[in-house]
């Protein structure tokens, strides 16, 4: 019995020794309140204390292809369950984005440009408020007579309009007859336990923070549009004619791609219902966004695949597109493979979704269960582009990652699922040269400050090259480098801990923290200092070499790996690979001995996909 105690407490003290980790990385005054409070853990887990608000939302929405104006009536049930009483109330329009008053990254044409929302009608709990949205930016504020009570509901109700941007970029009209619409309704922001409501404006750079909702809506479209959208299309016979509804019927199951609608059935309006209006409805539950694109011309393609083998679940493939298209011919093909593959190897957990459909347009952009991707006339590159996109349906829709502040959370694993899945399609060789050329040249190559800020930098703060290397390129190294050092199934481990930890919920990155110490065993806030709390960048030089050992310098900080070429007198040659856990004792400089005696004529460094800012002192002797 006494020892049974005495291994107990040892266990007790390894764990919380472990757990403690965390506190060795910087964190702002707010998130260790949220600790503190115990709304997060140190273990990477949700704490006891953790909540999040949820909202039930019920939708029609009609889209006037003639005006180009898209109105709604939406019904919000609101939970509050929180500790806190609200007192206003923060309402989300990301289109006001469009309005000439809105900030802006960059400059922007007439055609971009638009009133933005119109409210009509605005009720809380019954009481009527008149607020002027044409004062708003891309969130507004209504001030309530009646506060919400902690864990308690209330009843929003909106009215609403506004008009498609001629200029298509996330949003807005793709042809005269097709629109991509979202970011569509009027949305509660989110209130959180680390920062409360959420104030941020949005901009065209930053992308998006939304709370897990349900969702039950229409899209009112005029005769022979079709409307593909996130959600289960719940009444196909009332909207397709039963010829495109069975096709559509039979897709949902079957591997054969099929051509749910071609030109000449789109033309002659065999496709849909022939009233002056159809009513399309759809349904999505515990998921963060909504969204739907329509057309009176495009291409139907669907298949389906099977993406969770132990309970046979398959998912909906479709695409939509222009009949000049031609990126998207292999479109389902494509997303195919892309569901099996994510589903099944990286991140290995099946596709969470009963639906992934991709809609030609401008922005190659990812919204759940959908992405809006450009044209390109080069079906390899729209193939990764594509499967970016859909990479996205893990981070940031499986995870509620708060992409305004921390783009890296989720532009970073898309970045290197991508990569990974690319090694897959086209072989290592060609994945490392794009990987390189796209993602890292420009990078490594510009000593510009705007490079080197830490990765942690809030998104909303940088800007540039700041933004989007420390959102792609630098968090996907990041990643890539902890998996080398892992190896795959340690890896795999930690990653799937914190996707089951945080699944649904609303991860910060001190909580990915947390869940790989937690999960590995081990303490990695070395690696996570290093990666994403300094002004490091990649830069390693061979310093000395004697007739057993070699130096490296690190000159630029990351603790990155790389590979010793080694060729020796007798003209042999060995290849040593060193994981970025040569650095953990000494960031600045390493030592390799060798274990045979041999004298070495030559030694090359070569980082691979980790390219160096000053390669010409990477070999010894040097060039």
């Amino acid at each position: 019995m006494r020892k049974r105690s005495i291994q107990l407490f040892l266990f007790a003290f390894v764990f919380f020794a472990q757990n403690s980790f965390a506190q060795e990385l910087y964190m702002p005054r707010n998130i260790k309140e949220a600790y503190a409070k115990g709304t997060r853990s140190m273990d990477g887990k949700p704490g006891k204390n953790y909540w999040q608000n949820h909202g039930k939302y019920t939708m029609e929405i009609t889209v006037d292809a003639k005006t180009k104006i898209v109105s709604g009536t939406e019904t919000i049930v609101y939970e509050n369950n929180s500790n806190d009483t609200l007192r206003n109330l923060k309402i989300r329009f990301v289109n006001n984005l469009h309005k000439p008053s809105a900030p802006r990254s960059g400059v922007v044409s007439p055609d971009f440009l638009s009133e933005g929302l119109t409210i009509t009608s605005l009720k809380v709990s019954g009481e009527i408020y008149k607020e002027d949205a044409k004062g708003w930016g891309t969130v507004g504020n209504v001030k309530l007579t009646k506060a919400i009570l902690p864990h308690s509901k209330t009843e929003i109700n909106i009215d609403w309009n506004y008009p498609l941007s001629k200029e298509s970029g996330r949003e807005g009209q793709i042809d005269e007859s097709t629109f991509f619409v979202a970011y569509s309704y009027p949305r509660v922001s989110v209130f959180d336990d680390y920062n409360g409501w959420d104030r941020l404006p949005h901009t065209d750079r930053q992308e998006f923070y939304n709370d897990f909702n349900d969702y039950t809506y229409s899209v009112k479209a005029p005769k022979n549009y079709v409307v593909y959208a996130t959600g289960d299309l719940l009444n196909p016979d009332e909207v397709l004619q039963p010829d495109f509804a069975a096709r559509l019927k039979k897709s949902y199951v079957t591997d054969e791609v099929m051509h749910i609608a071609n030109e000449q059935e789109m033309k002659n309006g065999l496709v849909t219902k022939q009233n002056e209006w159809n009513v399309w409805k759809f349904e999505a539950k515990h998921i963060s966004d909504v969204c739907f694109g329509l057309s009176d011309h495009y291409l139907w393609d669907a298949s389906s695949v099977l993406v969770d083998k132990k309970t046979n679940r398959r998912a909906s493939v479709q695409a939509a597109y222009d009949v000049k298209g031609t990126d998207f011919v292999a479109s389902v093909k494509n997303n195919q493979y892309a569901l099996d593959w994510f589903s099944n190897n990286w991140p290995g957990i099946p596709y969470p979704f009963s639906k992934m459909t991709a809609f030609q347009g401008f922005a190659d952009m990812e919204y759940p269960m959908m992405c809006n991707d450009s044209q390109m006339g080069d079906p390899k590159f729209a193939q990764l582009v594509q499967d970016h996109e859909v990479a996205h349906t893990y981070f940031p829709f499986f995870m509620g990652i708060n992409e305004t502040r921390y783009a890296f959370m989720d532009e970073g694993w898309a970045t290197t699922f991508e990569y990974l899945i690319g090694i897959a399609e086209h072989g290592k060789e060609e994945a490392d040269k794009f990987y390189k050329s796209f993602r890292v040249e420009h990078y490594i190559q510009d000593p510009s400050t705007e490079e080197d800020q830490p990765i942690i930098s809030m998104s909303s703060q940088v800007s540039d090259a700041g933004y989007g290397n420390n959102s792609y390129g630098k968090a996907s190294l990041s990643y890539l480098a902890l998996k080398d050092m892992l190896g795959d199934d340690l890896f795999k481990k930690a990653l799937h801990a914190y996707m089951e930890n945080w699944n649904g919920k609303h991860p910060i990155p001190w909580d990915y923290f947390n869940s790989f110490n937690t999960a590995t065993g081990k303490n990695l806030n070395w690696f996570f200092n290093n990666w994403f709390f300094t002004n490091n960048y990649i830069d390693v030089a061979v310093k000395n070499v004697a007739k057993n050992s070699v130096s490296i310098e690190n000159v630029g900080g990351f603790a990155i790996p790389f590979d010793l070429i080694v060729v020796y007198a007798d003209n042999s040659t060995e290849t040593i690979h060193q994981t970025p856990a040569v650095w953990q004792a000494n960031q600045k400089l390493a030592t390799i001995d060798f274990k045979n005696k041999k004298e070495i004529k030559k030694v090359t460094l070569d980082g691979g996909i980790f390219m160096d800012a000053t390669p010409k002192n990477n070999a010894w002797p040097s060039k």
